[in-house]
């Protein structure tokens, strides 16, 4: 008889129920970034960190003056590219708003887009 609960006839380990969190979490973030933003290689420099990372997504200039992004990938991995993106171009941001989603699966590559 089983003596330790998740245990079953024979010292059988049951398989858990709960889910398997080793595994790598897809997100998706929406990321605008005030400063001197445009005209300083800020998209190219995302689009070149996204596609070494192989993130998917986009990047655009915005009237206003910001630039905005959307990448999915692996958390871990789109924590590498706001990273790198934020040390090859802190000179020109005053302030980046980040906001993590749900994983949509929507895009193919990550490109620059214009509005």
């Amino acid at each position: 008889m089983a003596s330790a609960l998740g245990s079953g006839p024979r010292g059988r380990r049951f398989k858990s129920a709960r889910p398997d969190h080793s595994a790598k979490m897809k997100k998706r973030v929406h990321a605008c970034y005030t400063g001197y933003v445009q005209g300083v290689g800020f998209r190219f420099t995302a689009e070149d960190i996204a596609l070494d990372l192989k993130l998917t997504g986009w990047v655009r200039n915005l009237p206003d003056g910001k630039v905005e992004v959307v990448c999915e990938g692996e958390e871990p991995v789109i924590e590498d590219f706001l990273d790198r993106l934020n040390d090859k171009m802190k000179r020109y941001i005053k302030k980046r708003d980040i906001e993590w989603e749900e994983y949509q699966g929507e895009f193919k590559d990550f490109d620059i887009r214009f509005y």
